[in-house]
């Protein structure tokens, strides 16, 4: 029965409509943040120079789309590793909710607590939703591809969280 309610949540908000326009394109230099992560570490872009980063944001921990990507990228997080490239999860919850994502489905990488908006804003995807006719504020799914010198080369906007790990690996063509 909890299968078939997670999958119904699945579909009904992969079919959500949103007025979105993505501001951050490929080839701009990617804003810098500095945030703290699941474990209170600051994270900041310039600890990835020289390294390809997946910054991907996400609406919230343990919701099933959420959880789903989430653990493709766990899945596959050594061939990413393989690859030269990074992974970052973003969303607005806390350190403590992260934390318990983290433990729960044994994630090996850093999720940012971007409590105060900073990276969701500087990255354009903080925007107006809609689900069941009901707008809303809220996260979009989106994943930016930073180049080892800063610069966005990629923007995955309709992100396939089942192969989100697939999907990076064939944007970024390594």
């Amino acid at each position: 029965m909890r299968t078939i309610i997670v999958r119904l949540l699945y579909l009904i908000s992969r079919g959500s409509k949103s007025k979105f326009e993505m501001k951050l394109k490929r080839g701009m230099k990617a804003p810098d943040f500095s945030v703290n992560d699941q474990d209170g570490n600051m994270v900041s872009l310039k600890d990835f120079k020289g390294k390809k980063l997946a910054l991907y944001f996400y609406p919230k921990d343990n919701t099933p789309t959420c959880t789903e990507q989430a653990c493709n990228l766990r899945d596959n997080i050594s061939l990413l590793k393989k690859k030269g490239i990074v992974v970052l999860g973003v969303s607005v919850d806390c350190e403590r909710k992260h934390k318990n994502f983290e433990k729960k489905f044994s994630l090996p990488f850093p999720l940012l607590a971007d409590t105060e908006h900073q990276l969701v804003n500087a990255y354009g995807v903080w925007g107006e939703k809609m689900l069941f006719g009901r707008k809303y504020m809220g996260i979009h799914r989106v994943t930016f591809l930073i180049n080892e010198q800063g610069k966005v080369d990629h923007v995955i906007d309709k992100v396939n969280a089942q192969d989100h790990a697939g999907q990076i690996i064939e944007t970024w063509s390594v």
